[in-house]
């Protein structure tokens, strides 16, 4: 299952939230997402974990929880959908 992660402060690296979502379970991937032009964290990424149950048990526990002052926002990713041509 793949959660969406967000108000992540701008100071947490990949392997920082790989090492809190580990208490959970195996974590397949992380990806912080970055801004293009500037190379600064956006503020959000996404969590691949590898058990559905385990990643139900971080998403109720990590949701709202603080983390380096700001509280994490966790919760079930929406699919990625395709954008149309223009």
């Amino acid at each position: 299952m793949t959660l969406y992660v967000g108000n992540i402060p701008y100071s947490m690296k990949e392997d920082d939230i790989k090492t809190v979502f580990e208490e959970f379970g195996a974590v397949v991937s992380v990806k912080i997402i970055f801004d293009r032009a500037t190379r600064r964290s956006k503020g959000y990424g996404f969590v691949e974990m590898e058990n559905d149950e385990q990643a139900e048990a971080a998403m109720k526990e990590l949701d709202g929880k603080d983390f380096r002052g700001r509280n994490l926002r966790v919760s079930k990713a929406n699919p990625r959908t395709e954008k149309e041509p223009e």
